[in-house]
């Protein structure tokens, strides 16, 4: 699973304001401002940056809007061992420094679903956050069954998270034996002999409800 997220913002000499209130050379900004992941994966949320060229860095954090105040995700003890931050080599020009950071959360648990923000602390004592931060969901996959209007057989299976996420590869159990076709959708002859069922890929210990002869299908 990968990124997305929004825009906003925090200026220096210890005042919280919004970035988009347009102070020079501030800003942190969000390719997306949600993101939809499934349960048990991994998801990276990434941000861009800027602060003056005068200004240098000193600490980077990302945290939720679940505490009071902003606790780095490193020492919250929800996220140990789950949370990982990359962040690049910054780029410096007569008037600003940018840089980016990702932050990577494993394993994800639906108790992760947040508003995440990023932020950064300079050597003025300056601190800088984005706000409105990227909204993350987590949720497990469901799969529907689709009969053809004209015949009870075969059946048209679909299988998606509720994330309505695209380019996601699906694997297909029949009686929990793993089957090469990887499509959102398949056809199946139900019957007596044997069961399917669907999991998207790498998430395979999160399958879905097998489907069967006696299944109740809408």
């Amino acid at each position: 699973m990968n990124l997305r997220t929004a825009a906003g913002g925090f200026v220096a000499f210890l005042l919280s304001v919004p970035a988009l209130q347009g102070y020079s050379y501030w800003a942190v900004t969000y390719p997306s401002i949600n993101i939809c992941a499934l349960r048990g994966s991994t998801v990276e949320i990434r941000c861009n940056y800027e602060h003056p060229s005068g200004n240098t860095v000193e600490k980077i954090l990302w945290f939720t809007n679940k505490h009071n105040k902003p606790v780095d995700l490193r020492d919250d003890t929800d996220y140990t061992g789950r949370v990982d931050y990359r962040c690049g080599e910054q780029s410096c020009g007569s008037y600003s420094c940018t840089g980016t950071c990702t932050l990577s959360i494993k394993d994800l648990r639906q108790s992760d679903s947040a508003e995440y923000k990023f932020r950064i602390t300079t050597n003025n004592g300056g601190k800088y956050s984005g706000v409105p931060g990227v909204k993350l969901s987590v949720t497990d996959i469901q799969m529907e069954v689709v009969i053809r209007p004209s015949s009870l057989n075969p059946v048209q299976l679909e299988c998606h998270s509720m994330c309505d996420s695209t380019g996601l590869t699906y694997n297909w159990y029949k009686n929990g034996i793993h089957q090469q076709y990887q499509g959102r959708f398949h056809w199946f002859y139900i019957n007596s002999d044997y069961s399917a069922s669907c999991a998207v890929q790498g998430s395979k210990h999160l399958r879905s409800p097998s489907v069967c002869k006696n299944s109740t299908v809408h």
